[in-house]
C-alpha cells in the first residue's frame, strides 16, 4: 500500500523535504562548495560526449520498417546486392502541343536518350519514351547503375546531362522526378529547414532572456545551459546511432526540446535564486533554499518529461525509438546541469549575476516580485471559479471540436514541399501525366526455394500483371530477389493512392503470383510505407496514451501527496492538448490560414504528430503545472488560508512560468517559417499548446479548479 501523507509546512520542509529533495540538496550543495570542480566536470561531460560521437567508430543503424513494406524491405537488404534508382523524364511542351504529333517533342527525347547513353556506365534499363493517355507527355525512364558508393556521381553525371538537354530545346519543358532526386529534394529541404531554424531561434531566443531577465550576465546563463546541453545531447546521439537509427528529424526535435527545457529550468532556479536574495539572505543560503525548492521541482518535472516520453516506445517503430531517445538524453542532461553547474555558476557569479544591467529594464526585472497582472486574475477566478472556470473548460472544448474530424495522412513529397521546388513541380506534372510514376510501389517478389525465380511461373506471372493493368515500369533482379516498379493510381498517401496499394497487394499480386510455387512476395515504396506506418501508430496509440496517463498519475500523486491533484492534472493536460489539436487540424485540414503560414493543405494531418504532442506537451506542460502546485502549497501549509494560497502562489509563480512559456513559444513557432509542411504543424501545434497551458490552463482553469476543490486538494489520502 502506497501512502499518500500531508506535506509538511514550507519553514520544515524546506529543513527537510520529502522524496528526492535531499539527494538535490547534497548534489547543489556539493556543486556550491567545489565551484571550479563541478564547472569543469560539467563541460568535460559535453566534450566527452562530442568527441565520443566524433571517434567512436561505426555505421549508422538502418531502420525496421513495420508491416509488409518492412517485410520486403528486409528481404532486399539481405541480398547484399545493389538496388537500382529509379529516375524519370517528363518531355511536354511549354505551349500546349501534342508530344505524339510535335516532332520537336520528339527530337527533345531522342536527344535525352542520347545524352543519356553518352555518359557510359551511369544508367541502365533505358526504355523509349512512354506516351500519355493524352498524347502531350513523354516520359523516359530509367535505373541508375551501381555500386552503391558510385550512385551519387552517376545521378550527377544524369542532372548534368538533362539539364544540358533542357537548355538546347528552350520550347520543351525537361523535368526531372524519381527515387533519387525526390529523396534529395526532401534531404535539401531538411537541412535547410535546420539551418533556418538556428538562424532564427538564436536571436529571438536571446532578446526574450534579455527582456525577462534585464542584464546580460543573467540572460546569457540560461543560453549556455541549453546550448551546452543540445551539444552534448548531439555527441551522445552519433554514439546511439550505431544501433538505432537517428535521424535528421530526430535532431530538429532534440534541439527544440533542449533549448526549451534547459532555458525553462533555467528560469525556474534563477528567479527563486533572485526572490532569496531579495528577501535578505546571503548568496550562499539562497542557492541552498533555491535547491531545496526549484531543485525538487526541477528533478521531479524532468524526471517526468522523460519518463512520458518512454511511452513513445510503446508504438514500436524505429524512427520514434529514436526520437524518444534523444529526447531522453537532452532532458536528462538539462536536469542534471540545472542541479550541478547551475548552482556552482550562479554561487561563483554572487550578486554579479544581475550585473550588465538594460536601461528601463534592469531594475524592475532583477527584482523578482510578483506578477501583478496575474494575481489580479487569480483573485478575480478563486471569488468566481465555476464562473471562470465553466468559461475556460467552454474555449478549450470548443476549440477542440475539430479533433473528432481530424484525418491523420503521411505528408507525401508534394504535400510537404512547395511546388516552388523544380523537382516537387516535375513530379506533380509527371503524376497529372502518368500517375504513380514519380515513385511507384516496389514489389519484391523472392526465393522461398533455390532457382524459383528462374522459372517460367515468374515471367508468367508478370506477364500477368501487365494484363491486370498493373504494368510494371521497370524491373531489376537483386540477388535471389526481383524488384518491380509498378505505378499505382497516385503515389502519394491519399485515399485514391491507399484502394490502388490494396488493390494491388489483395488481388493483382495473389492474381499473378498467386499460382508460382517457391517464390513470396511484398509491397514496398513510399505509399505503402505510410500506410503501413499510420497502420501500427494507430493500433498501438492506445498503448501511448494509457502509459503516459497512468505514469503521469502516480508521479503526481508521490510529488504530492495527492490523489485529487493527479485527476485535476491529468484532465486539464487533456484539455490544452486537445485543444491544440483541434486549431491544428482547423488550419491544415481545414486550410485556414495557407496564404498566411505558407502551405496548402493536403487535407490531412500528419500521423505522427498528434501521439508526439500528446507525449511531448504533457511532460513539458509539467513543468509549469509542478511549478505552480509546488508555490500553493508552500503558501497553504505556511499558514494562508486556501483561496490567498492560490492567489499567492500563482502571483509568486506566474511570472517566471509566463517568461518560459514566451522563450518556448518563440522556439516552437520557429518551425512555422520553414518549408516543410511537417514543421509548420508541429510549429503552430506546440505553439498554441504552451501558449494555452500558461495562461487560460495555469492561469485561470487550475486556480478555479483548486478553489472549488479548497482542502480537499492537499488531504491526507491512500492509494490502495
Amino acid at each position: 500500500m502506497l501512502r499518500i501523507g500531508k506535506s509538511a509546512p514550507p519553514e520544515t520542509a524546506a529543513r527537510a523535504p520529502a522524496g528526492p529533495a535531499p539527494l538535490v540538496e547534497r548534489v547543489a550543495g556539493w556543486s556550491v562548495r567545489h565551484r571550479t570542480p563541478a564547472i569543469a566536470g560539467w563541460f568535460a561531460l559535453v566534450i566527452l560526449a562530442v568527441l565520443a560521437g566524433t571517434l567512436i567508430p561505426g555505421q549508422g543503424a538502418g531502420g525496421i520498417d513495420p508491416g509488409e513494406s518492412g517485410r520486403a524491405q528486409r528481404v532486399l537488404d539481405a541480398q547484399h546486392a545493389y538496388v537500382p534508382v529509379l529516375e524519370n523524364v517528363l518531355v511536354q511542351s511549354r505551349t500546349g502541343g501534342r508530344f505524339a504529333d510535335d516532332p520537336d517533342l520528339r527530337q527533345t527525347a531522342r536527344d535525352l536518350e542520347a545524352a543519356l547513353q553518352r555518359t557510359p556506365g551511369t544508367v541502365t534499363g533505358l526504355r523509349s519514351p512512354l506516351v500519355s493517355k493524352d498524347g502531350r507527355s513523354g516520359l523516359v525512364t530509367f535505373q541508375l547503375a551501381g555500386p552503391y558508393e558510385q550512385v551519387g556521381v552517376h545521378y550527377d553525371a544524369v542532372v548534368k546531362a538533362v539539364a544540358e538537354v533542357a537548355a538546347r530545346h528552350p520550347g520543351a519543358r525537361v523535368a526531372q522526378a524519381g527515387d533519387r532526386s525526390l529523396s534529395s529534394a526532401v534531404d535539401e529541404g531538411i537541412k535547410g529547414d535546420f539551418k533556418r531554424a538556428e538562424y532564427f531561434s538564436l536571436p529571438i531566443t536571446v532578446v526574450i532572456l534579455l527582456v525577462v531577465f534585464g542584464s546580460l550576465i543573467a540572460a546569457g546563463i540560461p543560453l549556455l545551459l541549453a546550448f551546452s546541453t543540445v551539444i552534448g545531447a548531439f555527441g551522445l546521439l552519433q554514439v546511439v546511432d550505431h544501433w538505432t537509427p537517428i535521424n535528421s528529424a530526430t535532431h530538429s526535435m532534440v534541439l527544440l526540446i533542449g533549448v526549451a527545457v534547459g532555458i525553462d529550468y533555467s528560469l525556474f532556479y534563477l528567479r527563486r535564486e533572485r526572490e532569496e536574495r531579495a528577501a535578505g539572505r546571503t548568496v550562499r543560503e539562497a542557492l541552498r533554499i533555491t535547491a531545496r525548492t526549484s531543485g525538487h521541482v526541477i528533478l521531479v518535472s524532468g524526471l517526468t518529461v522523460m519518463l512520458c516520453m518512454t511511452g513513445l516506445l510503446f508504438s514500436g517503430l524505429a524512427e520514434l525509438r529514436g526520437l524518444t531517445i534523444g529526447a531522453v538524453l537532452v532532458v536528462g542532461l538539462a536536469m542534471v546541469g540545472s542541479v550541478t553547474v547551475l548552482p556552482a555558476l550562479l554561487s561563483l557569479l554572487g550578486r554579479w549575476v544581475d550585473r550588465g544591467r538594460l536601461p528601463w529594464l534592469g531594475r524592475r526585472r532583477t527584482a523578482a516580485a510578483e506578477s501583478r497582472t496575474w494575481t489580479a486574475v487569480a483573485r478575480v477566478v478563486v471569488r468566481r471559479p465555476l464562473l471562470w472556470g465553466g468559461a475556460a473548460v467552454l474555449a478549450l472544448v470548443v476549440m477542440a471540436l475539430p479533433v473528432f474530424g481530424i484525418h491523420l495522412q503521411d505528408a507525401a513529397v508534394t504535400d510537404s514541399l512547395p511546388r516552388s521546388v523544380p523537382v516537387v513541380d516535375a513530379a506533380v506534372r509527371m503524376q497529372e501525366a502518368f500517375p504513380g510514376t514519380p515513385s511507384p510501389a516496389r514489389v519484391v517478389v523472392w526465393e522461398a526455394r533455390d532457382g524459383a525465380l528462374d522459372g517460367p511461373g515468374v515471367r508468367q506471372a508478370v506477364d500477368g500483371l501487365r494484363g491486370d493493368g498493373a504494368e510494371p515500369i521497370a524491373q531489376a533482379r537483386v540477388g535471389r530477389a526481383l524488384l518491380l516498379r509498378v505505378p499505382l493510381a497516385d503515389f502519394g498517401n491519399g485515399e485514391t493512392a491507399v484502394r490502388a496499394l490494396d488493390t494491388l497487394r489483395h488481388r493483382s499480386l495473389p492474381a499473378a503470383f498467386g499460382h508460382v510455387d517457391g517464390v513470396e512476395y511484398g509491397v514496398a515504396g513510399r505509399t505503402a510505407l505510410a500506410y503501413d506506418f499510420t497502420r501500427q501508430l494507430s493500433g498501438r496509440t492506445p498503448l501511448v496514451f494509457g502509459f503516459v496517463l497512468v505514469l503521469a498519475f502516480v508521479l503526481l500523486a508521490v510529488a504530492f501527496r495527492s490523489l485529487t491533484v493527479p485527476l485535476v492534472s491529468i484532465a486539464l493536460n487533456l484539455l490544452s492538448i486537445g485543444a491544440a489539436c483541434g486549431v491544428l487540424g482547423w488550419v491544415f485540414q481545414g486550410g485556414h490560414g495557407g496564404s498566411l503560414l505558407g502551405f496548402t493543405s493536403y487535407g490531412g494531418i500528419v500521423d505522427w504528430l498528434p501521439v508526439f504532442m500528446f507525449v511531448v506537451l504533457f511532460g513539458l506542460s509539467m513543468d509549469y503545472h509542478i511549478f505552480i502546485l509546488s508555490r500553493i502549497r508552500e503558501r497553504r501549509f505556511g499558514g494562508a488560508g486556501p483561496r490567498e494560497a492560490i492567489v499567492e502562489g500563482v502571483g509568486a509563480s506566474a511570472g517566471v512560468v509566463t517568461s518560459a512559456a514566451v522563450i518556448m513559444t518563440a522556439a516552437f513557432s520557429v518551425f512555422v517559417v520553414l518549408t516543410a509542411i511537417e514543421y509548420k504543424m508541429m510549429g503552430v501545434g506546440l505553439s498554441v499548446a504552451i501558449l494555452l497551458d500558461a495562461t487560460l490552463v495555469r492561469g485561470v482553469l487550475l486556480p478555479a479548479a483548486l478553489a472549488l476543490l479548497g482542502d480537499r486538494a492537499w488531504k491526507r489520502q491512500t492509494l490502495g
